[in-house]
């Protein structure tokens, strides 16, 4: 979580998850910052944690979903390595688009 004065303006969520054969995985349930605090690198700074926690910990492989309308967020994956690795349709029930939904995969870590 981030704060400013005493308000989390950002926060990251993810799960370890145990693959077939005994790797582990990190998923990313949720990254998201306040709108106000949007451009200011504070989701910059949330996911550079967590990969350079995966970087340390030999976490080979992380991903997270995106809703195919979410520009906004498949722009900021794709700085970091992210690419779409599938498409999911009927995914959702009560949001809209409800069809689909686009996963990722980070290929590189940062290590600083």
């Amino acid at each position: 979580m981030t704060y400013y004065s005493d308000i989390c303006v950002g926060s990251i969520a993810c799960r370890l998850e145990k693959k077939e054969g005994g790797a582990i995985r990190v998923y990313i349930m949720t990254l998201g910052v306040l709108a106000p605090y949007r451009g200011l690198g504070i989701g910059t700074r949330l996911l550079n944690h967590v990969l350079y926690l995966c970087s340390k910990q030999n976490i080979p492989e992380i991903y997270l979903h995106v809703q195919t309308n979410n520009e906004d967020a498949i722009n900021f994956y794709k700085k970091f390595g992210f690419e779409i690795t599938e498409t999911i349709k009927k995914y959702y029930t009560n949001i809209d688009p409800p069809r689909l939904l686009c996963t990722y995969k980070a290929h590189r870590y940062i290590t600083s």
